[in-house]
């Protein structure tokens, strides 16, 4: 089995402008004759690799704590695109898809409002790209509010760039940040190692 970090540093990845800066605050350092070592962080929940619950661009969304565990765990498909995709494209690519799909675009496609439509009528349950968010700056919130509606998880900001497309086993369980709409993760993807069973 070979294991493939895709999560970005949550301490130096670029923040949006307008959301809180990351800041580390070391509170004791053993390196000035402190017995330990201890830090303090100030953050955006989604700041780095990220989970957006329903709750970000839907009133009545559920929480990030509120999202069931095994919409973090499970199948995946990476498909290699670029561009703003449409719902005839989503058309296309969900027969081929496993429940949760992470798109890898260079941190250059995104979803528009029709592709989200088609996905909300789906049976995904996680979307997931390389961009700093699931949908285009021109149009953030109508693609976000209908995943939103249908329940699914977004899973932005990831690091696909050595990922070949495929499918493979996700792992990216997001802190336990009890009411809030988004939270940091640690995404992992798993491969099985060709040749064997």
């Amino acid at each position: 089995m070979i294991l493939h970090d895709i999560s970005k540093d949550a301490l130096t990845t670029a923040v949006p402008e307008g959301d809180p800066v990351t800041e580390v605050t070391r509170i004791k350092n053993m390196d000035e004759m402190d017995e330990y070592n201890l830090s303090g962080i100030s953050m955006s929940a989604h700041c780095g690799t990220h989970i957006d619950a329903p709750l970000h661009f839907y009133e009545d969304g559920v929480s990030i704590d509120r999202l069931r565990l095994n919409t973090f765990y499970g199948k995946c498909t990476v498909v290699s695109v670029e561009g703003i995709l449409t719902g005839e494209d989503m058309e296309k690519l969900l027969p081929y898809c496993k429940r949760r799909l992470l798109i890898r675009g260079n941190g250059k496609t995104f979803l528009s409002h029709s592709a989200a439509i088609v996905l909300a009528d789906s049976r995904l349950v996680l979307i997931g790209t390389d961009a700093a968010s699931i949908a285009p700056p021109f149009d953030e919130a109508k693609p976000h509010r209908e995943l939103a509606r249908a329940g699914i998880a977004v899973l932005e900001n990831l690091n696909l760039s050595n990922i070949e497309p495929g499918e493979y086993e996700l792992c990216a369980f997001p802190l336990k940040l009890c009411g809030l709409e988004a939270a940091p993760c640690r995404a992992i993807l798993l491969e099985m190692e060709k040749g064997l069973n």
